[in-house]
């Protein structure tokens, strides 16, 4: 028997994510198993860093992929939603591949918010300074002694328009939510967040 709650927030998922991804020129997005789909590939084609050795490098592709699991409406673990592919040398705090942590995430998160978090932290927009609470302590302390190398990529997820409205202009965010967080900070430096 076919979950429809599930089955409906699958569906709408897939079609804000896929609206996220035409208006980036960061993401590509491929949705991979399950009518609607409930696994993808995202393609990030951002700045960020990957250690080789003793050496910190820049590194402008990353590929993860995402799970939504069965229970995923009413818990989120980090592990069985997302998995970094390749690079596995991620050096950032929220990274120790194949593992990535976007930060405190509640259960049901949309998947366009997702995919702003991961971009967050794939560009250094969103690190954790405290060895704590990083998946990575010595990438953790590393950054904070390179705080100057950060963000690594300042790009927006998403495109702009040309011209007046310099506001997010991704897919409106899912019904009873606030549009990502990057795009209230992006708003709050450069005009109102479009609904």
């Amino acid at each position: 028997m076919t979950d429809r709650v599930r089955s409906t927030f699958l569906e709408a998922q897939h079609e804000a994510a896929v609206a996220l991804a035409a208006s980036s020129g960061i993401l590509d997005l491929t949705p991979l198993e399950g009518r609607p789909p409930d696994r993808y590939i995202a393609d990030f084609r951002c700045r960020s860093l990957v250690r080789d050795g003793d050496t910190v490098l820049l590194a402008e592709r990353f590929i993860i992929g995402i799970r939504i699991p069965d229970d995923y409406l009413r818990t989120f673990r980090p592990e069985q939603v997302l998995t970094v592919l390749a690079p596995l040398n991620i050096w950032l705090p929220n990274i120790r591949g194949p593992l990535l942590c976007p930060g405190h995430m509640a259960p049901g998160t949309p998947l366009v918010d997702l995919l702003f978090q991961i971009h967050e932290v794939l560009a250094g927009q969103r690190l954790t300074l405290d060895e704590k609470w990083a998946l990575n302590p010595l990438a953790c302390a590393w950054a904070r002694d390179n705080r100057h190398m950060f963000p690594v990529d300042p790009r927006p997820l998403v495109r702009r328009h040309v011209g007046g409205d310099a506001g997010w202009t991704g897919p409106p965010p899912a019904a009873g939510t606030r549009a990502p967080a990057s795009a209230r900070r992006q708003s709050s430096r450069q005009g109102s967040v479009r609904p």
